[in-house]
């Protein structure tokens, strides 16, 4: 039986335990590159003895950005920014990832903190958005996205597979594409969003095109032995529950078969009509089945802070990894908490050494 605190491999990849920093948007790039907050940032998270780090949802082009502050990794000087973050955090004995993503109809928004809505359309910080469909977000996201040509869709997913590239020459060990949340792969699949009436459009199969074709064409130049995961929102709560599940684990069995090696089970976010069932843990009987029935080593995240409840997900066989978001930035020595607070013997990997051995020595004095 496996532990929150054992070891995970996948393919070239071992984590060193099954708690996972979430990919946290932090809204503070500029022009997409990294600065002073990511260098801080992310390389806390491992220090604080996580066993994956994943880098926030990062622009595959500028349209492609939820806002203003997002990171990017669409030219080589955003990629140069971001090798020496990943070089720490590698350096703390942490795997490092990333989450690739184009926000679509949710592009060109304001920062949370600053209205979380969509950037007028006189202010020159803001952009065209793209979508499968031209039907907006509504309410506080309103604009309408262009509907995106076939043209469009060969261009994006050429920018997925320029920063897959990207990413793999500064060394990320684990590649998350975010098909989840609303964001521009999950309009494809979304009956909310995609409207069309082509081979992307229609039918389940269609509507999954997107998805399978941009992942396949990721695979090709991803390195085999380096994890490729997909955050996929598998359910809306929007009253066909189950028939989009259904859907959804078929899709995934389509992804798997193109080279998907791992599955982060979200919610899609596509409606705001969702009556989400918000809880401890509500995702994890989703997560449960999304794994068994597709064979694939998963996760979930969404209100798991508990370390006995995380480590009873990963010890009852739900999920391989928890993902942990608002946990870490409460304290980015969870793990190092978790693990006393179940009466583990403090492995080596939960404090960096110089904290250990003050913590130690405090202790036996």
């Amino acid at each position: 039986m496996a532990s929150l605190f054992d070891p995970f491999t996948l393919k070239g990849a071992t984590l060193r335990n099954r708690i996972a920093a979430s990919p946290m948007c932090q809204y503070s790039a500029q022009d997409g590159l990294a600065n002073g907050w990511h260098r801080t940032h992310l390389p806390t998270l491992a220090r604080g003895g996580a066993g994956l780090v994943v880098i926030e949802a990062t622009g595959v082009s500028p349209e492609g950005r939820i806002t203003p502050g997002d990171l990017g990794l669409w030219n080589d000087t955003q990629a140069e920014t971001l090798a020496p973050i990943v070089a720490e955090v590698q350096a703390a004995g942490t795997v490092a990832g990333i989450q690739l993503a184009h926000a679509g109809r949710k592009a060109s928004a304001n920062k949370p903190w600053e209205g979380d809505d969509h950037i007028p359309e006189d202010d020159p910080r803001g952009w065209q958005t793209i979508a499968p469909s031209a039907v907006a977000m509504g309410r506080h996201l309103p604009k309408v996205p262009r509907a995106m040509s076939s043209d469009d869709i060969a261009r994006v997913q050429a920018d997925f597979v320029a920063a897959a590239e990207r990413a793999r020459d500064i060394g990320l060990e684990w590649l998350t594409l975010h098909f989840a949340h609303g964001y521009l792969a999950q309009s494809f699949f979304s009956v909310h969003a995609n409207r069309r009436e082509d081979d992307y459009g229609g039918s389940a199969e269609n509507r999954g095109r997107f998805l399978v074709e941009t992942l396949a064409a990721v695979r090709k130049v991803w390195p085999e032995d380096r994890p490729l995961a997909a955050r996929f929102g598998v359910i809306e709560y929007d009253g066909r529950d189950e028939e989009t599940l259904v859907e959804s684990i078929d899709l995934v069995r389509r992804l798997k078969a193109e080279g998907l090696d791992f599955i982060d089970v979200s919610v899609g976010f596509s409606t705001l009509d969702s009556r989400i069932p918000w809880g401890p843990n509500f995702l994890a009987p989703v997560a449960e089945r999304v794994r068994k029935e597709t064979g694939l080593p998963g996760s979930t995240s969404w209100y798991i802070s508990d370390p006995a409840e995380a480590n009873a997900l990963v010890a009852e066989d739900k999920v391989d990894l928890v993902m942990l978001g608002r946990p870490l930035l409460e304290n980015p020595h969870w793990p190092y908490a978790a693990a006393r607070a179940l009466g583990r013997e403090a492995p080596a990997w939960t404090l960096p050494a110089p904290y250990a051995h003050w913590l130690s020595r405090y202790r036996a004095a």
